[in-house]
């Protein structure tokens, strides 16, 4: 039997948004979150539309600009968004475009044969969120003007002669209705409109930001432009660095009507740095053209080590992993429909690109590899370098099992596990030396909270080959402790615990220990990191106690507070904490690990170019050559506030 409240569901409760009110109702949906991600992702949705004229052979020149009130602006030479009336709507082009859902160029095929913006969304939805929008066409020798607001129009398009050139120039204003603040990130912006440029030879980008002006000392602008495209993107990875060739690999070759893009250059380090980007998209999750490139590397080598006799017959083939040791690459697809998994773009589907990217990828690097004689047996020797350290550490692995096995464990003896066996409600402290390790051990709740002390610095694996690291008994511990494996064999769906926190002393040792660990998760568990399972705990650098009062201070500032809060009262006491050993179990239970107040801090990787970066940084930081690290130094110096020594 129907209920009264089913009999009430009717016609009148399917509420139907009218224009793009879908898209202020539930603006996640479309540009993934309000904060400072979907406050970029409005410049990027209208700095894409620029680029794909520029993949089009139209546009030369993009110019952003973000202006002191939050707004921001950008221009280009492409060919100018069509005015003129559209069939089905009855209304100019212009306008159909900036308000209404799925409409653009990008459908039929004929505007573009390629495009980033997959969805047609990207300039309505700006619309949609802006409180204000300009939009000036220049085509045809006219500008042509309309105004927008929140989505819908707010004046009728306007048309003044004496225009000589094209393109489009949008002016915004993000709607504070639905962006708690404009809090736009520099270095964020800029290193996504470098990785546009790089992957857009020829593209000159330009970028100003009025409203960092008093921020970064009138430090506001910069411009990219690479003539060498995805070879620049390379050696600039590379920049530092022992390398095995002179200058990267690089060809481009269009099947049909995919064009396939690729550099690549050998560097003396023990890890790979292998990006992937469908019509300017990073796909970080990879997808069939990166799976296409990863075999194509493979084989091409095999070929040409088995062709030139560089390997004994009796020899097995060098592994995929063999041969990506110490690679750094680029591999970039342009193609007319692309089939992305996910809204949020990360994998590349299309089952036929992988052909297309192997077989060309195969060709052009074979040949590469016969003109290049002296390169090619450099590489092969590197690559067999690594086979030997893969099966050392094999070997290790092995020997390391079978002692497990004989003990009767796998588990490190110095890891207080706990009880709780559903990895998803357990939480591993990874705590420096043995003192912090008794008092975490004494203040955790052993129902979900696991601890492994371990022991000084671990090994920088920056500059380690694979068997050195696997013999590493710090290491060691670590890996089995997390039950998950390492390196490509790495499993996050056997990881033993859903949180792993880092939690060290707040000083220098501590900080060092910190950094190698994080060293250690990139390079060995990067799956770790992109599933969110890592953390940095807090602990606090003072405790201030008057009379009966208690208060703890996680930062200078915070400290300056508190003891202005309590001035007057007597028998202030101020402690500052040098170590994690020096808090009682109880004090480190309330302040550090009590999942009720304590401060964790996320470990991700920044999208887009910002894994570029982090792999750079890494490089540099933690690899052999002294020069980067120096420089970093050098720029960063000024901005330490305390060094604790």
């Amino acid at each position: 039997m129907a209920t009264d409240t089913q009999n009430k569901y009717t016609a009148k409760d399917i509420v139907v948004l009218e224009g793009l009110e879908a898209v202020r109702r539930r603006p996640g949906m479309y540009i993934g979150s309000t904060d400072q991600r979907g406050l970029h992702h409005l410049i990027y949705e209208i700095v894409d539309n620029s680029v794909d004229e520029a993949m089009a052979g139209f546009c030369t020149r993009v110019d952003i600009e973000i202006h002191e009130d939050g707004s921001v602006s950008v221009s280009d030479d492409g060919r100018g968004i069509p005015v003129d009336t559209h069939p089905t709507t009855h209304k100019s082009a212009l306008e159909t475009v900036m308000t209404t859902l799925h409409a653009g160029g990008k459908f039929g095929g004929g505007a573009y044969k390629v495009s980033g913006g997959l969805h047609g969304v990207g300039a309505s939805v700006v619309n949609a969120l802006a409180s204000h929008m300009v939009v000036e066409v220049r085509r045809d020798n006219h500008t042509y003007r309309q105004e927008f607001s929140r989505g819908k129009v707010a004046g009728g398009m306007t048309k003044e002669a004496g225009m000589s050139y094209s393109g489009t120039s949008i002016t915004y204003v993000p709607d504070s209705d639905i962006f708690p603040s404009l809090d736009y990130d520099f270095t964020i912006i800029t290193e996504h409109l470098k990785q546009v440029a790089y992957l857009n030879k020829g593209l000159f980008i330009k970028f100003v930001s009025h409203r960092h002006a008093a921020q970064r000392n009138g430090d506001i602008e910069r411009s990219y432009y690479f003539e060498g495209g995805l070879s620049d993107f390379v050696k600039n990875l590379n920049r530092g660095r022992k390398t095995f060739q002179s200058e990267p690999f690089y060809f481009v070759k269009t099947v049909d009507s995919t064009v396939v893009e690729a550099a690549l250059q050998y560097n003396d380090g023990f890890h790979d740095a292998i990006f992937s980007f469908a019509n300017c998209i990073s796909t970080q999750e990879g997808g069939t053209h990166l799976t296409g490139f990863r075999a194509a590397l493979t084989r091409a080598i095999n070929d040409y080590a088995r062709k030139q006799k560089l390997m004994k017959d009796d020899q097995a083939n060098l592994s995929g992993e063999d041969v990506r040791e110490g690679l750094t690459a680029v591999i970039s697809v342009k193609l007319t429909d692309p089939q992305f998994e996910g809204q949020t773009k990360t994998k590349l589907g299309n089952a036929e690109v992988k052909s297309i990217v192997e077989s060309s990828v195969v060709e052009a690097l074979g040949q590469y590899l016969e003109e290049h004689p002296s390169e090619g047996r450099l590489i092969i020797d590197k690559c067999t370098t690594a086979l030997r350290a893969r099966e050392a550490a094999r070997k290790a692995r092995e020997l390391v099992q079978r002692k497990n096995a004989l003990d009767g464990s796998s588990l490190p003896g110095k890891l207080a596990d706990c009880s709780e066996r559903n990895p998803a409600l357990s939480e591993l402290f990874i705590v420096e030396g043995e003192s912090a390790g008794g008092s975490a051990k004494m203040g955790r709740d052993r129902r979900f909270q696991a601890i492994l002390p371990i022991k000084g610095k671990i090994l920088n694996v920056e500059k380690a080959p694979r068997d050195k690291v696997i013999a590493h008994e710090e290491i060691r511990a670590l890996i089995a402790a997390l039950g998950a494996n390492e390196g490509e064999e790495f499993d996050p769906s056997k990881l033993r615990y859903h949180k792993i926190i880092i939690m060290t002393d707040a000083d220098v040792d501590g900080s060092h220990i910190r950094t190698l660990l994080l060293t250690f998760f990139y390079r060995g568990m990067l799956d770790l990191i992109k599933g969110a399972y890592l953390y940095i705990a807090q602990p606090p650098l003072y405790r201030v106690q008057a009379g009966k009062d208690v208060a703890y201070a996680y930062s200078d500032e915070e400290k300056d507070r508190v003891l202005q809060s309590v001035n007057g009262k007597r028998n202030v006491q101020l402690q500052r904490y040098k170590g994690l050993g020096e808090m009682n179990p109880e004090q480190l239970w309330e302040t550090t690990m009590d999942p009720d107040t304590r401060n964790l801090l996320s470990v991700f990787i920044e999208e887009g170019m910002g894994v570029a970066e982090t792999e750079k940084t890494f490089s540099d930081l933690m690899g052999e050559d002294v020069a980067p690290r120096k420089k970093f130094i050098q720029a960063h110096a000024r901005s330490v506030k305390e060094l604790d020594v």
